[in-house]
């Protein structure tokens, strides 16, 4: 089994670099992405959602009598989401709880998020606070559309996402659905899992490595749209390194695929959409006991 190693490890490895010093314009980063989302072969629908979208601010230069060179032609700037959502309920109702956890996140972004793409630490502060935010309006909505309609009573989800403009990447996420940063040939899981399991290793009950098969694995000690609507949402800041991947997933292909396999199907150099669809089918061949996304970003950035 492939070491896993902790996350300042990595961090240490790959310092923070002062953007006041050296900044990666996000024009100057190229992503190429994949997606994709199964049912499984058990369950008779699927409650995992999912959104890759590109967020992006331009600039062209319609009509002018300046000099030629005193302004840009075309000027455009991007930065990157991916957001994955596995509802909890059954039924109908994680469905509903995952799609309208995605939509609603889309929509304050749209409305009340600012188009950050050029990060500094104060800037960075305001990007996790308004993710922080977001995700508890999240949480409010899933819960009032529950006490609207009693057939939804009950439905949550988790709600993990990841942003990124230039080499600045936030990750937010409530619940066990999972972000894996594949660097220099090794995984690194970047998110921790908000379970029972997971509480009892970090009281000390439990040693770690029995996490993935103790019995409270898949009891959720937070989730989106449950409880009084507060969350308890973790967000991290770190920088992106030139041929980076970011692995979002359910926990349906964790349950089904270990991290080795995981990281040996990374280490091909697939296209994202094949290593996702690669992922989805090894999930199936072990099982398929749960709906199964996996999201993978692959970054090309200026060294």
């Amino acid at each position: 089994m492939t070491k896993v190693p902790d996350t300042n490890e990595l961090i240490r490895a790959a310092p923070l670099i002062d953007n006041k010093e050296f900044e990666v314009l996000s024009s100057t980063v190229k992503v190429e992405f994949g997606g994709l989302s199964h049912t499984g072969k058990v369950r008779p629908i699927n409650e995992d959602h999912y959104m890759i979208a590109r967020l992006g601010r331009d600039q062209e230069t319609l009509l002018t009598n300046l000099p030629e060179g005193d302004v840009p032609e075309h000027f455009q700037e991007a930065g990157y989401a991916m957001v994955v959502a596995d509802g909890m309920g059954g039924a109908a109702r994680g469905e509903v709880a995952s799609r309208l956890a995605i939509s609603t996140l889309a929509q304050l972004g749209l409305q009340f998020g600012r188009w950050n793409l050029r990060i500094n630490e104060r800037i960075a502060r305001e990007v996790s606070e308004r993710a922080a935010r977001f995700y508890e309006r999240v949480g409010a909505a899933v819960i009032e559309e529950g006490r609207a309609d009693p057939s939804l009573t009950g439905m949550g989800t988790t709600l993990t996402g990841a942003f990124s403009a230039g080499n600045d990447l936030f990750v937010a996420s409530v619940g066990d659905s999972r972000v894996y940063l594949f660097r220099r040939g090794r995984l690194l899981q970047l998110t921790r899992d908000q379970t029972y399991s997971q509480l009892l290793a970090d009281m000390g009950q439990i040693p770690q490595h029995e996490v993935s098969t103790h019995h409270l694995r898949h009891v959720l000690t937070e989730a989106i749209g449950v409880g009084t609507g507060k969350i308890n949402v973790k967000v991290r800041h770190l920088p992106l390194m030139n041929e980076d991947q970011l692995l979002l997933c359910t926990d349906g292909l964790t349950e089904m695929v270990d991290e080795e396999e995981i990281a040996g199907v990374l280490l091909r150099g697939q296209s994202p959409q094949d290593a996702c669809q690669t992922l989805v089918d090894l999930a199936l061949e072990h099982g398929g006991k749960d709906n199964v996304t996996v999201l993978l970003a692959n970054y090309e950035i200026p060294v």
